[in-house]
């Protein structure tokens, strides 16, 4: 997703930014020097996209949370779509707030510990949805067993930064 969502970027940009520069460009005299007077905006957009998450000029909301999980087995653990719920990144939202089949960034779990030992980079799927998450409210899916719900216990649940960030097509990435 982030790969596309660069690419995406990179084209637009390009054009606008770095054809004018290149057309204009003296030759270097050093690269030392050229490097500590060069501007990247190119690099700068895509740094603040997805380096801070939200695109430029995105909303973010402010939603409160709450936290579900499947059985220690995970025996019926799917979402709305029909897709397996995918621990840390699956997570329910009231479709006439937010569509099923966005991708949204949240900001207070970026660093949160993920299942494989890895860190969470903010990024969650909104594939499944719930009679009682309605208007400014999600249920993040913490993962299998009761146990999976420490994780996001750490965070302040009442009022979470949340930025639609795109869209994606068939299942959620596990």
């Amino acid at each position: 997703m982030r790969r596309k969502l660069a690419g995406i970027l990179a084209t637009a940009v390009i054009s606008a930014f770095a054809a004018p520069a290149l057309a204009n460009a003296a030759p270097e005299q050093d690269s030392a020097s050229a490097q500590t007077q060069r501007v990247d905006p190119l690099g700068e957009l895509i740094s603040t996209a997805l380096g801070g998450g939200a695109l430029p000029g995105s909303v973010e909301y402010k939603m409160r949370a709450t936290m579900y999980h499947a059985g220690a087995k995970g025996i019926r653990a799917f979402d709305s779509l029909g897709c397996k719920v995918a621990a840390m990144r699956t997570v329910a939202v009231d479709p006439k707030v937010i569509p099923r089949r966005t991708v949204i960034f949240i900001k207070e779990t970026v660093g949160l510990p993920m299942p494989d030992g890895g860190k969470h980079d903010g990024y969650w799927y909104a594939s499944d949805i719930g009679g009682a998450i309605k208007g400014l409210k999600l249920d993040l899916f913490s993962g299998f067993g009761a146990a999976s719900m420490k994780t996001l216990r750490g965070i302040d649940l009442s009022s979470l930064s949340v930025s639609k960030v795109g869209e994606f097509k068939g299942c959620p990435p596990q």
